[in-house]
C-alpha cells in the first residue's frame, strides 16, 4: 500500500497520463508526431524531485513543476504536453487509478481475512460456548458460530469494495471547468472529437469518464470509497473489540509468541495488544472517512481548493490504515487460541439456567401447575445466582430434583444436559454459511499472504 501511495507511483502515473493525452490528440487528428511521442516516452521515468521541488518553490504549483521538468527532459516533446488540459487532468485521474489499485489490494486483504476466519469457524463450528447479551450469559451458541458473525461483517464489505471497483469513474478530458471549451478549439469545433477524445482517454485509462465534471470529478466519489474503508473499520473494530473480551474472560487468546512480554510490571499478564490495536487504529480510520462527506458537502460550485490538502492526508492514509487494520486481523484470526476448558467450565456453570424451559414444559407435561413451578424455578434459580456469585456450584439442578412437585428424575435431566442440545442450529448455520456466502464470494480471487505485525 505503501509502494501505491508513493510519489515514485504517483509522479509516475503523472507522466504516463500526459503521454496518453498527447497519444489520444493524435489518433483524433491533432498535429502531434510519431518522434514528440517517443521523446516523451524516452523520458518518462526520469523524474528527478530535487529539480521538481525547485521549480515548485518559484512558480508555488506542483503539477507545473511537474510539467516543465518533463518539458525540459523531454526536446520536441515538451512542446505538445497538456494540450487542453487543466491540473485536475492529471490529479485527479491519477487518484482514480491509485484509488483502482488500492481498492484491489483490499479486496486481496479482505480475501485473507475471510479465508482465515472460515478456517476457525470450521474448526470451531461444533464446540458449544456462551452466547452474550448486554454481556451477560444468554443462550449457547458455538465458538464458530459466533465468528461467523464476525465474517460476515467482512463479507459484507467485501461486496461493497467490489461495487466500488465496479462504479469507480474517472475524470477524463474535461477542460478547466468542465465545459471541454479548451479541446473544442484544439479541434475547431468538432464536437464529436471531443467527445471521443474523452471516450478514448478513459478507456485508456481502464475506465469510464464521468458524463459531467465541473473542474474536478464529483467528490462524492472519494466519499463512497472512504465509506468502503469505513465500513471494514467497522468489522476490525467489532471483532476486535469481542476478542478483547473474551480474552478476557479466558475463552480466546490471540497469538502470544514465545518471548513476548505482557507487562513490564506483571510478567504473568497476557494483554491482547494486537486487537487493542486493531481497536485503536480502526477508530482512527473511521475518524478520517468523515472527511470524504464534509469534502464533497463544501466544495463550491465547479471547484474550490480547500479539499485539496485535505484529500492529499485522508486519502492515502485511509488506505494505509486499512491495509493495517486488515493485516492485523488477518493474524489474528489465522492464530486465535481456542481457552477449551474455561469454554466449557462456563458452559457447564450457566448451563442449568437454560434449561429451566425444558425443567418446566417437562414437569407440566407431567401434570404440574406451571405457574407455581414457574414461580419455585425463579426462586431456585435466584438462590443459585447467588451462590454462583460467590464462586460456588450452581445448586439449581439440585434444587429442582429435590422438589417432589416437578416429578423428574436425576438420569433424565442429566441427559438432557448436553450442550449440544441447546446450541440450535449453530453447527448447521456455520456449515451453510461457509458453503453457499463464503466459498463463492471468494472464487477467483487471491488473498494477500498474512504478514505477522510487529509488535
Amino acid at each position: 500500500m505503501a509502494r501505491i501511495f508513493s510519489a515514485k507511483n504517483r509522479f509516475g502515473n503523472w507522466r504516463k497520463l500526459w503521454i496518453a493525452l498527447a497519444e489520444c490528440q493524435k489518433d483524433l487528428g491533432l498535429e502531434i508526431t510519431d518522434d514528440q511521442i517517443a521523446d516523451l516516452k524516452r523520458v518518462e521515468t526520469e523524474i528527478d524531485l530535487d529539480r521538481v521541488a525547485e521549480l515548485e518553490a518559484s512558480t508555488r504549483h506542483d503539477v507545473v513543476a511537474h510539467l516543465r521538468h518533463f518539458a525540459e527532459l523531454a526536446g520536441s516533446g515538451g512542446g505538445i504536453l497538456h494540450l487542453g488540459a487543466t491540473s485536475a487532468f492529471i490529479t485527479d485521474n491519477t487518484d482514480v487509478l491509485l484509488t483502482h489499485e488500492a481498492l484491489t489490494l483490499v479486496r486481496q486483504r479482505l480475501a485473507t481475512v475471510i479465508r482465515n476466519l472460515a478456517d476457525f469457524a470450521e474448526r470451531t463450528k461444533a464446540i458449544p460456548a456462551l452466547a452474550y447479551t448486554h454481556f451477560q450469559p444468554a443462550q449457547l451458541t458455538t465458538v464458530g458460530k459466533r465468528a461467523c458473525l464476525w465474517l460476515q461483517d467482512f463479507l459484507e464489505d467485501l461486496y461493497e469494495v467490489e461495487y466500488r471497483l465496479d462504479r469507480l469513474r474517472c475524470r477524463g478530458a474535461k477542460g478547466t471547468t468542465g465545459t471541454q471549451a479548451s479541446y473544442l478549439t484544439l479541434f475547431e469545433g468538432d464536437g464529436d472529437k471531443v467527445r471521443q477524445l474523452d471516450r478514448n482517454l478513459a478507456a485508456h485509462l481502464g475506465f469510464e469518464a464521468f458524463p459531467l465534471t465541473g473542474q474536478t470529478y464529483t467528490r462524492k466519489q472519494d466519499s463512497q470509497v472512504l465509506h468502503v474503508l469505513s465500513g471494514v473499520a467497522e468489522s476490525c473494530h467489532k471483532m476486535g473489540n469481542d476478542l478483547r473480551l473474551l480474552q478476557g474472560i479466558g475463552e480466546l487468546s490471540e497469538p502470544f509468541d514465545r518471548d513476548q512480554v505482557g507487562s513490564s510490571a506483571m510478567a504473568y499478564k497476557r494483554n491482547p495488544i494486537r486487537a487493542e490495536r486493531l481497536c485503536g487504529l480502526s477508530r482512527r480510520l473511521l475518524t478520517d472517512a468523515l472527511n470524504g462527506p464534509l469534502n464533497a458537502a463544501l466544495q463550491w460550485l465547479e471547484r474550490s481548493l480547500d479539499d485539496s490538502s485535505n484529500r492529499r492526508l485522508v486519502i492515502p492514509d485511509a488506505f494505509l490504515f486499512a491495509d493495517a487494520i486488515l493485516t492485523l486481523a488477518a493474524h489474528l484470526a489465522e492464530g486465535l487460541q481456542i481457552r477449551g476448558p474455561v469454554i466449557t467450565a462456563r458452559v457447564e456453570r450457566e448451563l442449568p439456567f437454560m434449561a429451566t424451559e425444558t425443567l418446566l414444559m417437562e414437569a407440566t407435561r407431567r401434570g404440574g401447575d406451571r405457574q407455581e413451578l414457574h414461580e419455585r424455578l425463579r426462586n431456585y434459580s435466584l438462590a443459585a445466582i447467588a451462590q454462583v456469585e460467590t464462586g460456588g456450584d450452581n445448586p439449581l439442578i439440585d434444587s429442582v430434583l429435590a422438589d417432589a412437585d416437578f416429578r423428574l428424575e436425576r438420569a433424565e435431566v442429566e441427559s438432557w444436559l448436553s450442550p449440544d442440545q441447546f446450541t440450535g442450529r449453530s453447527q448447521g448455520q456455520v456449515e451453510e454459511f461457509l458453503r453457499e456466502a463464503v466459498e463463492p464470494a471468494l472464487a477467483g480471487i487471491d488473498a494477500a499472504p498474512v504478514e505477522a505485525p510487529r509488535v
